[in-house]
């Protein structure tokens, strides 16, 4: 499946062209005193992408941001920039079949979590917005507090301060009070908290149903369709 997402569709937009010719007369000739008719050509310009920030942090649920990856690829007209911490690494070894370096071939562009003079780190560089998924405790804190000491959680210190779509993926349970705060307060600032809860009325029949439903509703708040997992349409009779 890597290999299919690694050389899958560009997702490129072709510019589409529009002709105009002169309107014919009741005869269905052209009248324009003998002149030759002449043919406008206008491009259309291509549609620019959409650019999101994937930030994975070492919290448990790497598979969540590799599938969070993969559904962004799919779509074909997305450019992803990709940030993970050390902690990352060693969890996607430990929870999945994935090598670090398989998933950083999944993003557009990828920023060690140290370089603070990436791009991603300047509300100057425009984005759509950024998730973090898996985010640990530590992540939600730091961000929480302003404390910009990796690239993680300046990045969404410049979403926050540029009023961009800062969508958090929290990981942990049971939930202390300075969790709940945290939650709180960056939720005031403009974050949206998106724990990954399962869905059971979809009837999973595997754990890759649920991840792929929390992935689809995650992304639907940066207005993306993957298209990928049932939504819910009332009660089924049967």
């Amino acid at each position: 499946m890597l290999h299919n997402f690694l050389h899958g569709a560009s997702g490129t937009i072709t510019p589409q062209s529009s002709r105009h010719s002169p309107e014919p007369d009741s005869d269905g000739m052209n009248t324009s005193n003998n002149t030759p008719p002449t043919t406008t050509i206008t491009t259309v310009p291509t549609r620019p992408r959409k650019r999101i920030v994937v930030a994975i942090t070492g919290a448990t649920g790497a598979l969540l941001g590799i599938k969070t990856l993969l559904a962004l690829r799919a779509l074909g007209n997305i450019e992803t920039h990709l940030i993970m911490s050390k902690w990352a690494e060693a969890t996607i070894k430990y929870e999945t079949d994935y090598h670090p370096s398989n998933v950083r071939a999944l993003a557009d562009y990828t920023h060690n979590i140290s370089d603070m003079a990436a791009p991603v780190s300047s509300g100057s560089f425009k984005t759509d917005g950024m998730i973090v998924v898996p985010c640990s405790m530590k992540t939600l804190a730091a961000i929480h507090a302003g404390f910009c000491d990796d690239l993680i959680s300046r990045t969404a210190d410049v979403m926050l301060k540029e009023r961009r779509r800062l969508v958090l993926v929290v990981r942990e349970t049971p939930l202390s009070e300075i969790h709940l705060r945290n939650m709180l307060e960056v939720t005031r600032a403009g974050a949206v908290i998106a724990p990954p809860v399962p869905a059971f009325y979809i009837k999973p029949g595997n754990v890759e149903d649920l991840i792929d439903q929390s992935v689809g509703r995650m992304l639907d708040l940066f207005g993306l369709d993957t298209e990928g997992f049932e939504r819910w349409e009332g009660w089924k009779k049967e």
